[in-house]
Formats: structure tokens, C-alpha cells, sequence
């Protein structure tokens, strides 16, 4: 394949769709291969979850297991599931053995129990089979789960010469060598080396003499959202993998991390939304509704909870009826800074930057929100001022936004805060739960302080 051709942005079109189709109902497999020679395995993957099942089993029987293998792991999670039950279980190691380990301990831990042990029975490279299964015995957030056992080791006793010579070896097993790694006889990781250190170095030279000592790790054990961070505040775009006793398990590499990261922030976003559960659009009308009615649910019980709270205040509007044509106001603007405070906070403590007391973060929300509030204040008083000629009125509603504003502000960052200390993913409170019970307060606060002003 060219150059020019491989940056060329691929876009799948309904004409080539259609094209593929053709050619698979016409049987026409010299065709259908050289058309898709000229594409990368990601992009034949966007071709055959737009297929049917039968026309991408057709697709998947056509091509080699080493480019179906990248075709697999780029495709949806449902299609693949359905592609995989297709396939026997000798067919599925064909396509393990063609992957690293991590992708390959993937694959297989989307098969049920007994159909893993028959594909990990079919898998002939003993080593590879020894490692999947290792890999498998992880937890699937955790550094174990994610990393792989391909990578490129060297001891300190080697020379110079050696060393190039067995890595020349060890580099074939490797789709990307971002670091060499340094080990001791107990197989305990040391250091790192340097490529510009090796090629300058005299053969006859011992590793010990020109490795770098300084290199950071992960424990296996870490979750897999450490280890993101450690790897984005130290730009790494590969990591090893370390026990207890700092023996060198594995590596991770940046193009996981990517994944995990995508998968987090997919799932904080579907948080925030009001959406428990990991669904897609495609997904079924059973199992969306079991993912959004509690928290449409607890919406209804808010609104239940505004009701009876405005019920209570029923002779405040009988006197004052302009309050409550502001109440959708309030509890919009109760809302509105309940999410702002709630998502700055939340994405703080995603990328580790917040620090500090609670009380510190208490506080300079309460000033940010009473600044603001005094400012939207001033411009509702001229506006009700003006429109209702009844500067007590106007004073009872501006003085009404500034504290719900504040005590939104407060809720906003209280709450993220102690659900992270408590373990509890801080993302739900972006969602509905915060805008429920700012709308309550804020109702609240709203009709206690226009009573007290206007003497209700």
C-alpha cells in the first residue's frame, strides 16, 4: 500500500457498502480482496459492522487469520460477540495466536467458561497459551488485566553484544518496542536502557555499566485508572508491570490507556446523563429503560417533593402571585450551578488536581458563587423592579437567587467530594441527582426567604 493511500481518510460511504455487498452476493472473492487489501483492518472492521451477520462471517472466512485477528478486536462488542459464536473453537485460537497476549486475554474473556478452556485447548504456541491464561486470572481493572507479556528485557550481567543479538530475538514477538527493560538474575526490574546508549556503547561493556536506574512502574494490582495517571503525568507511552517484589510481569502501552480512558469518560458521560449501566443506542428497549428509569424515577420524586413543598406556600402565591411565575427560574438556576460546580469538581478529581481540605473548596465556591449571584441579583431586581413596580417584591426575588445560587454552588462541591471519599464514582453527581436536589433547595430557600421579606 502506498504512502499516499494510507493517509487518506477513510469514509465509509453508502456506495462502497453497497459495493462490498455485491460482491459478497456475487461470490466474487478475487474482488472482494483486493478491495480490501487496499484498506486498514479498523476500516474493514467499520465495513462489517454495518454488514449482516452472514455477509461478515463471509468477510471474516475470506481473509487470514492474521488480518481477521485486527479485524476482531476493531469491531463493536456486540457483532464481535455474535461473529465469535460463528466461529468454532479452533477457528478462534487461529485468530489468538495471531495477537498479543493482552488483546488475545480479551477476546477470550468475552467467551463463556467452557467455551474458553476449548479455545485455550486449541491454541498450539504453549507460551502463548501459558501467558493468556495468566493474563485471564487478573482482575479486568487492573494493571494485570490490561497489560501484555510481550516486551523487550535485558539483563545487567549481558555485554553489549550479547545483548543486541538477543534483542533482535525478543523485537520479533514486539508490534512496537517503546522501552528496553533492565532485569537482575531474580528477574527484578532495575532500570530501563537507553537505544542511543546501546548503539554508542563498546560491545565488550556490561549492561550494568550503561542502563538508567531511574523508571517508573505500576504495581499488577493497580487499578487500571492509576495507572492512566501515571502514565498521562509522565507522558509515557509505555509502562512496566511489577509485583510485590518487583519482579517485571509484563508492560502497558499507551494505545490501552487510550481505550480505558475512552471507556471512562463514555461511561461519567452516561452518568451525567442519568444513565446507570454501560448501553448503546442499539441496545435493547429492556435493558435502556432498566438503565434510565431510576434516575427518571428519582426526578418524579423530586418533582413530587417540589409540589408539596409549593403546596405549603399556597398562601404566598394567593398574596404575591408574581412569586410564582419566578419559581421555574429559581429551580433553573439552582440547577444550572448545582452542574457547573458538580462538573468542575468532578473533572478535578478525574485528572488529580484537586487538593487540599474540603473546607478550603467550601469556601472558594461559596465566594465564585455569591459573586455571581450578586451580579444576575442586581439584574433581576431592575428587571422585576421595572416590569412589577414593587421594589419588595424585586428584593425578595433577587435576595432569593443570590442564596439559592450559593447553596447550589455549596451542594455542587460537597457532594462529588464526599462520594469520592467514600469510594462512590463522583461522576453521578453531574447528573439528575444533583439537579433534583438543587431544584428542591433552591424551591425551598426560594418561598422561606420571600416570606420572611415581604412578611407572608
Amino acid at each position: 500500500m502506498s504512502e499516499e493511500k494510507e493517509n487518506i481518510q477513510f469514509q465509509l460511504t453508502g456506495e462502497l457498502l453497497h459495493h462490498v455487498e455485491h460482491l459478497i452476493e456475487s461470490n466474487n472473492d478475487k474482488e472482494l480482496h483486493k478491495l480490501l487489501d487496499d484498506f486498514h483492518y479498523a476500516d474493514i472492521a467499520e465495513i462489517l459492522d454495518e454488514l449482516n451477520l452472514e455477509e461478515a462471517m463471509y468477510v471474516i472466512k475470506l481473509l487470514d487469520s492474521e488480518t481477521t485477528s485486527d479485524i476482531l478486536m476493531e469491531m463493536d462488542e456486540d457483532n464481535r460477540e455474535k461473529v465469535l459464536k460463528n466461529l468454532s473453537a479452533k477457528e478462534i485460537a487461529e485468530e489468538i495466536e495471531e495477537l498479543d497476549t493482552d488483546d488475545a486475554a480479551d477476546i477470550i474473556s468475552e467467551l463463556s467458561e467452557e467455551r474458553q478452556q476449548a479455545v485455550i485447548a486449541q491454541i498450539g504456541d504453549e507460551e502463548h497459551k501459558a501467558e493468556i491464561t495468566e493474563l485471564l486470572a487478573y482482575d479486568e481493572d487492573s494493571a494485570g488485566g490490561l497489560m501484555a507479556k510481550e516486551l523487550v528485557k535485558v539483563y545487567e550481567t549481558w555485554t553489549v553484544a550479547g545483548c543486541l543479538r538477543r534483542i533482535r530475538g525478543q523485537a520479533k514477538e514486539v508490534t512496537r518496542v517503546h522501552s528496553i527493560y533492565v532485569v537482575n538474575r531474580e528477574e527484578r526490574l532495575i532500570g530501563r536502557l537507553s537505544l542511543k546508549d546501546l548503539v554508542v556503547a563498546k560491545n565488550e561493556q556490561k549492561i550494568a555499566d550503561i542502563y538508567i536506574s531511574n523508571v517508573d512502574s505500576v504495581n499488577v494490582n493497580d487499578h487500571v485508572e492509576d495507572v492512566a495517571k501515571v502514565m498521562a503525568k509522565y507522558d509515557l507511552e509505555a509502562i512496566p508491570v511489577v509485583d510485590e517484589n518487583k519482579t517485571l510481569l509484563g508492560r502497558i502501552t499507551i494505545d490501552d490507556i487510550v481505550d480505558v480512558l475512552k471507556e471512562e469518560a463514555e461511561k461519567d458521560y452516561q452518568l451525567a446523563a442519568g444513565i446507570t449501566g454501560d448501553v448503546e443506542a442499539d441496545d435493547s428497549i429492556l435493558q435502556l429503560t432498566r438503565a434510565r428509569l431510576p434516575w427518571l424515577f428519582l426526578g418524579l420524586v423530586g418533582g413530587i417533593g417540589a409540589f408539596l413543598i409549593m403546596e405549603g406556600f399556597q398562601e404566598s402565591f394567593n398574596k404575591y402571585a408574581v412569586l410564582f411565575f419566578f419559581t421555574p427560574l429559581i429551580a433553573a438556576m439552582a440547577g444550572n450551578v448545582g452542574v457547573q460546580s458538580s462538573a468542575i469538581i468532578v473533572q478535578g478529581l478525574a485528572n488529580d488536581d484537586v487538593k487540599g481540605s474540603i473546607n478550603s473548596r467550601l469556601i472558594k465556591e461559596m465566594l465564585l458563587a455569591a459573586l455571581n449571584g450578586i451580579i444576575l441579583a442586581a439584574f433581576l431586581f431592575l428587571f422585576v423592579w421595572i416590569t412589577q413596580g414593587k421594589a419588595n417584591t424585586a428584593l425578595a426575588i433577587s435576595v432569593s437567587l443570590v442564596v439559592v445560587i450559593i447553596v447550589a454552588g455549596l451542594i455542587g462541591t460537597f457532594v462529588p467530594l464526599f462520594l469520592n471519599k467514600r469510594g462512590i464514582d463522583p461522576a453521578i453527581a453531574t447528573g439528575p441527582f444533583i439537579t433534583t436536589s438543587n431544584d428542591i433547595f433552591g424551591i425551598l430557600i426560594y418561598f422561606w426567604i420571600a416570606k420572611m421579606i415581604l412578611g407572608i
